[in-house]
């Protein structure tokens, strides 16, 4: 099944981490970075992008998960933490192969996007004054 997530346009992107800020203040209250479900990556010295859980169909994170605190939405396909099984170990984060997931420096729990479900679009992408951030379905037998 085939389920959208956050693109970033490479080309649009200027990495200026507003879409970090307007996620943690959505999710947390605080404009502090660490607890984005999204993050301005450098995957080359020229290149930059934004990149937030890219929904693999096979995603790595949920067998790693030792108390099984990761599991799939089964209608909008997001992964979702379980926040009384998840203990914080980051088998998760060693998992993903996008480093899309992270530990909350606060709750010491894995947080993930979860595409700001029940708002008319995720806050990344409503904010983003470059336009680079969008929701596009994700690309069918990744990982």
């Amino acid at each position: 099944m085939e389920y959208k997530r956050i693109k970033c346009d490479l080309e649009l992107c200027s990495g200026c981490a507003l879409c970090e800020f307007a996620c943690a203040a959505a999710k947390s209250g605080a404009f502090d970075p660490t607890a984005a479900r999204i993050h301005v990556a450098r995957p080359e010295p020229t290149v930059l992008g934004a990149i937030s859980c890219q929904l693999c169909e096979n995603a790595p994170c949920i067998p790693a998960c030792p108390k099984e605190a990761l599991t799939r939405h089964p209608e909008h396909g997001i992964i979702v933490v379980d926040k009384v099984r998840c203990i914080g170990c980051g088998w998760c984060l060693e998992a993903c192969e996008y480093g899309a997931i992270t530990i909350d420096p606060r709750t010491k729990m894995a947080i993930v996007c979860d595409l700001c479900l029940g708002e008319p679009e995720p806050r990344c992408v409503a904010l983003c004054p470059k336009g680079a951030l969008d929701l596009a379905l994700a690309a069918a037998g990744r990982s």
